[in-house]
């Protein structure tokens, strides 16, 4: 796989897989969508597998909605406890703004507790229009998601390790 279609993401030498095995990671994801919820954890648990965290090392919460991430990424992350939190949700379009307030709010709330805490934290929220997009980005293939949100969140951590 070229790196333009992720294998930087999904490739991981015998020294950061041992780095990363001594980390501990956290999950957070909104289960507005319950079937896509659950599609978004078990690709964040392929992503960890991925990298090397062991699955006793990843701590899984939930939140309402994808609103509510960023409060809980802030609340994870300021624990100390861990080396990244990856997001996770899924916003689809309705008839109305809220979609856009959601989707806006909830991205730079992420973006601010990374930036605040210093603690990588992924977004990793499906924002389109429909079921079937929102499928296709949960489950299993290179759009998956979960498991590029915790593939990023490790690569991240491994870049605080090396330069912090």
């Amino acid at each position: 796989m070229a790196e333009a279609e992720g294998a930087f993401l999904e490739t991981f030498d015998v020294e950061e897989r041992s780095q990363l095995g001594s980390l501990r990671f956290a999950t957070v994801v909104g289960r507005y969508y319950e079937d896509l919820a659950q599609r978004l954890e078990s690709g964040a648990r392929a992503g960890f597998e991925i990298a090397g965290v062991q699955a006793g090392e990843v701590e899984h919460h939930s939140v309402p909605g994808a609103f509510e991430l960023p409060f809980a990424a802030k609340v994870l992350a300021e624990s100390g406890d861990f080396a990244g939190v990856a997001c996770l949700g899924v916003v689809i379009r309705g008839e109305t703004a809220h979609f856009d307030y959601v989707c806006g709010e909830s991205a730079r709330g992420v973006q601010e507790v990374q930036l605040t805490t210093g603690v990588p934290c992924a977004f990793g929220v499906i924002t389109c229009d429909n079921m079937d997009q929102a499928l296709a980005r949960a489950g299993g293939d290179k759009r998956d998601q979960g498991r590029n949100a915790a593939l990023t969140i490790c690569r991240m951590a491994l870049l605080k390790r090396r330069v912090g």
